[in-house]
């Protein structure tokens, strides 16, 4: 008998808040068929302000968690997380600590996008402080194509307007302008919304960067490259039950993250409180 079927072993997505959720929505419209558990650090939201040596710890924190919870594969769907923990949690805590299981991150899928399109000469990032000050993008991509010019913006005010809700609301759209006047002037090819976050705001990144621009739909990427990668990683994907269950794990009110998590999520969710420290 398949060993999914004797035991429950899921998927998990690790944010720091709620902005991975835009990720999970994702993973459970490409991949249904496997158990999924979430947790949003919304304790500590937003990583975007703090340094590396405690982004790295927090994000460690999360990881021991999900582990802790039956987790073969973990997607890091924080870009800031993915940035600055994730290089370090691959090469020196999965080794020691974990070394059958897996930890990916959001950035490379989006990268390996970009660099199979031809003729790709300016692409444009709009990220947290401490993503666009890890230049992570521009090293990835540049490791790949050189000849791409990369453009990043720290965009650090979205974040705690989309968290309020006021993703739809004309302040956001006065301030994406703003952010976005350097990029537009620059006529980028791509623009990369390099927080989880963003996906709320893309019609507006759409609309505001016109037809030049095309904005990527960082969902469906990271789904279709985990389809990709369970299909080349057998060993792993035959491990992971298939129930189609969804769990939600936060490390602040319950309440707060069910309302707010409607936002991201599109509809209502049941969510459970555990601590990390």
């Amino acid at each position: 008998m398949a060993l999914w079927l004797n035991k429950k072993i899921m998927i998990g997505v690790f944010d720091s808040g709620l902005g991975g959720l835009t990720i999970l929505k994702a993973l459970t419209q490409q991949l249904p068929q496997y158990d999924y558990i979430y947790l949003g650090d919304t304790a500590r939201v937003p990583y975007g302000n703090r340094s590396p040596e405690c982004v790295y710890e927090f994000t460690r924190q999360g990881v021991d968690a999900l582990f802790a919870e039956g987790c073969e594969l973990i997607i890091i769907g924080c870009n800031t997380s993915t940035a600055l923990a994730l290089r370090r949690l691959q090469q020196t805590y999965l080794p020691d600590k974990a070394p059958r299981k897996r930890i990916l991150g959001v950035i490379r899928p989006i990268v390996e996008e970009i660099t199979k399109i031809g003729d790709v000469k300016k692409v444009g990032v709009i990220a947290t402080r401490a993503t666009a000050r890890s230049h992570v993008y521009q090293k990835e991509i540049h490791h790949i194509c050189p000849s791409v010019r990369v453009i990043e913006k720290a965009t650090p005010l979205l974040v705690p307007l989309i968290e309020e809700g006021w993703a739809a609301n004309p302040i956001t759209k006065k301030i994406l302008r703003g952010y976005l006047a350097d990029l537009k002037r620059k006529q980028v090819d791509y623009l990369i919304p390099g927080c989880t976050h963003y996906a709320l705001v893309v019609n507006l990144l759409r609309q505001i960067m016109g037809r030049r621009s095309k904005v990527l739909d960082i969902g469906k990427i990271v789904a279709l490259s985990l389809d990709d990668y369970l299909k080349r990683h057998r060993d792993l994907e035959n491990k992971i039950s298939r129930r189609g269950s969804i769990q939600f794990l936060t490390t602040d009110s319950v309440d707060r993250f069910n309302d707010s998590a409607r936002f991201f999520w599109g509809r209502s969710v049941k969510s459970r409180k555990i601590n990390l420290v």
